[in-house]
């Protein structure tokens, strides 16, 4: 039994503050999956010298904000490359959520029971992330616990069934019993480690079972897809050449397989905006459309537009614009079409904070604005995740950022995708993080929803991630061509595509019983009812 009874000096807490900020981000600093298990042990310690004082509670505040704020500094920095302030602001709402589960813990821990001090701390941090990626224009769900695991999907295959948020649940559990074990009692070693290597096994067994063949999922014979890397910069896409952009993408056409079913093109890849009432006329679509014509394919390109749609002298939507007496919203779309030139249409849903969606309050003030060389203010907003379908065969359209949200890749499969496209434009922040763990949150949504997924980046990486979360094709970072795979199909739903983020939901409850729990438990206390 280890009881820590020397006092924590200030160097002592600071020290652990750190360790807790490093374990923390090790899984996006490529130090994989395992330090988050004991990632909140420093904290939790510093808590645990602590008493139930107000002074005492602003100290262990302080040490927590620094804990998370250091977390989000050394996960979200590339975002400087962009803007100063993208992630000061995203630390900042990140902190603050974070710090709301923890003292809401450290709380209750001084004046209830342990038990419930746990059970809140676990449920309060999953509702808070659940609340977090929730919000309409303060989302960036980028540092949910279990996106830890986008390095290590062989121990959370899983997923399946509960999605990221079990892997959070697993993370704060284990936490727990190693906090319990390591200053109570010594059994209690054994209750963390079948905690840590129960789901490993299941993960393992699961790994097997979805094998590279498919068998335990496949529904038919696979596609042909194929993805285009332009490799334009993506600061002077915007004000480059437009023509010599299309010409581009044409030439890089003559590399796909003749035997392509789709072919995938990045975010904003086509240099032009087109309009949504007269999308099959616009010259770029005609182009391509006689290009598949001439080589005779019966492919469908899936690529990414900006759209306008004008409504006329009435504000048909809350994010529409006006130019003198007219209002329009402006899309982040993908675009579906083939050689007959007929257009299907898919308005991305979940925007990028600061970039495509401010705050109303924020929207005059452009200091909280990202500038990314596109349009700044609000983006008009998707209203559902409907697939494109070509021969029978349906695919998910989802764009750049709206493959971090699980549940809302699976309104893409409930509707009836058969496999997950990617189409992304994510080179802002030059060669760093960025955008290699945007490619690798999808082989979380393949584990989820056992979609084999093709992704197309304007620099990279684009690549094929087969439905356990394996990468079989890889174009990396400022590399120009195009990489073919076949893609297995997929009818089936997991339980996570049918019930979603149901965890998430539960724990919202859970922290809430806990905290009335609580205020009963004190007015009892308060009285003498209980010892």
């Amino acid at each position: 039994m280890i009881r820590f009874n020397r006092e924590f000096s200030t160097r002592h807490r600071l020290i652990f503050s750190l360790t807790s900020a490093l374990l923390l981000a090790a899984p996006w600093l490529g130090a994989g999956c395992m330090p988050l298990f004991v990632a909140f042990v420093p904290l939790m310690l510093i808590s645990t010298r602590y008493g139930a004082s107000w002074r005492d509670w602003w100290r262990m505040c302080g040490w927590a904000a620094l804990t998370f704020l250091l977390w989000n500094a050394m996960t979200v920095w590339w975002i400087w490359l962009a803007t100063p302030v993208g992630p000061i602001a995203a630390s900042i709402v990140s902190t603050w959520w974070s710090l709301a589960a923890f003292m809401l813990f450290h709380t209750v821990s001084k004046r209830a029971p342990k038990g419930l001090s746990y059970v809140l701390f676990i449920s309060a941090w999953i509702a808070a992330e659940y609340i977090y990626t929730q919000a309409p224009a303060l989302s960036f769900p980028w540092l949910t616990l279990g996106n830890g695991f986008f390095d290590d999907t062989w121990a959370v295959q899983w997923y399946e069934y509960t999605g990221v948020f079990g892997g959070s649940l697993w993370v704060l559990l284990v936490n727990v019993l190693a906090l319990q074990a390591l200053t109570f009692r010594k059994p209690l070693w054994i209750c963390a480690t079948l905690a840590l290597t129960l789901p490993i096994a299941v993960s393992l067994v699961l790994y097997n079972v979805e094998d590279p063949e498919g068998k335990r999922y496949l529904s038919r014979e696979g596609v042909c897809v194929s993805a285009v890397q332009p490799n334009v910069d993506c600061y002077a896409k915007f004000n480059t050449d437009k023509q010599w952009q299309q010409d581009n993408l044409c030439h890089l056409l003559d590399d796909v397989l003749d035997s392509a079913d789709f072919v995938l093109m990045p975010e904003t890849s086509l240099g032009a905006t087109l309009d949504t009432d007269n999308l099959s006329d616009a010259d770029i679509v005609r182009r391509m459309a006689g290009e598949l014509r001439d080589a005779g394919s019966d492919a469908m390109i899936v690529t990414g537009c900006e759209t306008v749609t004008v409504y006329g002298t009435t504000k048909d939507s809350a994010t529409a614009r006006r130019l003198h007496n007219r209002y329009y919203d402006v899309f982040n779309s993908s675009i579906g079409f083939d050689a007959s030139g007929a257009v299907q249409l898919h308005h991305k849903c979940k925007l990028v904070v600061g970039v495509e969606t401010t705050p109303a309050w924020l929207r005059d003030k452009q200091i909280f604005s990202i500038d990314l060389g596109g349009t700044f203010g609000q983006l008009g907003i998707g209203s559902s995740a409907r697939p494109f379908e070509h021969n029978g065969i349906k695919i998910a359209p989802a764009i750049c950022y709206e493959g971090t949200y699980g549940n809302f890749m699976g309104e893409f499969v409930r509707n009836g995708a058969q496999i997950i496209g990617v189409v992304s434009n994510d080179g802002w922040w030059g060669n760093t993080l960025g955008h290699k763990t945007l490619f690798a949150y999808c082989r979380l949504r393949a584990i989820e929803h056992r979609r084999d997924v093709a992704r197309s980046a304007n620099t990279g990486v684009s690549g094929f991630i087969t439905s356990r979360g394996d990468d079989i094709i890889r174009l990396e970072w400022d590399k120009r061509g195009v990489v073919s795979a076949e893609i297995r199909l997929n009818n089936k739903m997991t339980v996570y595509t049918r019930y979603g983020d149901y965890i998430a939901r539960l724990s919202l409850y859970i922290a809430g019983l806990c905290l009335l729990y609580f205020v009963a438990y004190r007015a009892k206390k308060r009285f003498y009812l209980v010892d």
